[in-house]
């Protein structure tokens, strides 16, 4: 009897251990636990339950980047090394090393969600295309944190008053565009923001409201002005070589699930941003973040001319030539996939 349940005991052990050994593990580098409220309840869990989203037996060992001590500014490094199999890429921050990456967010082009969902869906295939072809990565989706918009410590009403300013900047193309207009940029990480704020390092930047609102960025700012520079596009890549090794439904499980994942995504994102206008300048409702009071600076149609106009006049110009420099085909593939979309040929 003895026997019977000692056989029966490693039988039972050795079927957990079967079961346990069809689900890969994979590592994940995550978006960084600063940027708020889509890293918190939309990315973390769905790949904390990675295998039950997508049907695919992958177990996803998720860490947001900052917790890993990994620079958001390094994510296509952290792919083609292989060191993590799923990483973020924040495009605006890789695109010192890959300049093709920031084609669908210069300033002026993607201000909105519908123009940006637009020229996502244009440039998804190109951009894919130079990913596995330089970076040995495999596009996922892409996402938009939403229009990038003002704050200020001092009073401003209108983009001409950021004169002479030091406006914290993200890209070259946004650097450029604010020197176009009088201002000095600077370019200091998300996470350093507030401080520099604080310490009057800056006396504005640019970031998304919600994200904004999480760091704390109206404690120390007084003036908000709700105009999109650009949208901040945030993008999943697969290490190839792993994806490679994927069975054919797999790969298609996974295809639709972040597809499925990227549409409520971008729903989200659009919810959050109107919430954290109005939760910034003290309106109601208010329900994702937390209420202030700063003065709203209302929003002119000179600005926003200014900002469509940039498009021609300054980041377009600008990003093709640091982008055909590293990539020949750069500005010839932009407009042959984004033209169409927005006018420009």
């Amino acid at each position: 009897m003895k026997i019977v349940k000692l056989a029966l005991a490693a039988a039972l052990a050795l079927g957990v251990a079967a079961a346990q050994a069809q689900n890969v593990k994979l590592r994940a580098a995550g978006n960084l636990v600063a940027t708020g409220l889509i890293q918190q309840t939309k990315e973390q869990p769905f790949f904390e339950n990675f295998a039950k989203n997508t049907g695919v037996p992958i177990d996803v060992d998720y860490k947001p980047m900052d917790v890993l001590g990994v620079k958001d500014a390094d994510g296509l490094r952290v792919l083609k090394s292989g060191l993590f199999d799923i990483v973020t890429l924040r495009l605006a921050q890789v695109s010192r090393d890959e300049p093709f990456f920031l084609g669908p967010d210069i300033v002026g082009l993607s201000t909105d969600y519908a123009t940006a969902r637009k020229v996502v869906d244009a440039y998804r295939e190109a951009f894919d295309k130079r990913l596995q072809e330089r970076y040995n990565g495999k596009l996922l989706g892409i996402y938009a944190f939403g229009p990038q918009v003002l704050f200020c410590k001092t009073a401003i009403t209108g983009l001409a008053d950021l004169k002479g300013k030091k406006v914290r900047v993200y890209d070259a193309s946004l650097a450029k565009f604010i020197e176009k207009i009088g201002g000095i940029p600077v370019t200091i990480s998300f996470g350093e923001t507030q401080q520099a704020l604080e310490r009057g390092v800056t006396d504005c930047a640019i970031t998304g409201p919600s994200s904004a609102n999480s760091a704390g960025w109206p404690e120390v700012t007084t003036h908000f002005m709700p105009i999109g520079f650009q949208i901040a596009l945030n993008a999943y890549a697969m290490n190839l070589d792993k994806w490679k090794a994927l069975p054919a439904d797999q790969k298609a499980k996974l295809t639709a699930a972040f597809q499925k994942f990227e549409g409520e995504v971008w729903d989200y994102s659009k919810d959050i941003f109107d919430d954290a206008v109005r939760c910034n300048v003290g309106k109601d409702p208010c329900k994702t973040v937390k209420k202030y009071k700063m003065t709203e600076v209302a929003v002119k149609p000179a600005d926003l001319k200014l900002i469509h106009d940039a498009l021609n006049t300054v980041s377009l110009p600008t990003w093709t030539e640091v982008c055909d420099k590293s990539y020949d085909k750069c500005s010839a593939t932009w407009k042959q996939v984004v033209g169409p979309v927005v006018g420009i040929k």
